[in-house]
């Protein structure tokens, strides 16, 4: 009797203790799927704000180190004109 209640168990996927060995076939591929998603979500969470600040940063070096902001400061040009 005990081996019947084993082998129903185990080709219904639980061991024993009633924990789920094997999912149902469509079980998997969604589970599959659903942590693709959370985790490609954590990855665009850190990806998209650094591209932002590097853009960001460039962009505040670029302007900074340009020859023109460098020649003379808005009084100056404005006497000089």
């Amino acid at each position: 009797m005990r081996r019947g209640a084993e082998r129903a168990t185990f080709w219904a996927g639980q061991t024993l203790k009633g924990t789920v060995v094997t999912d149902a076939v469509c079980a998997r591929p969604v589970a599959t799927i659903m942590m693709m998603v959370f985790f490609s979500g954590l990855a665009l969470d850190i990806a998209v704000p650094a591209t932002v600040l590097t853009a960001m940063a460039s962009l505040k070096w670029l302007v900074e180190s340009w020859p023109a902001a460098n020649d003379l400061s808005f009084d100056q040009k404005a006497e000089t004109a």
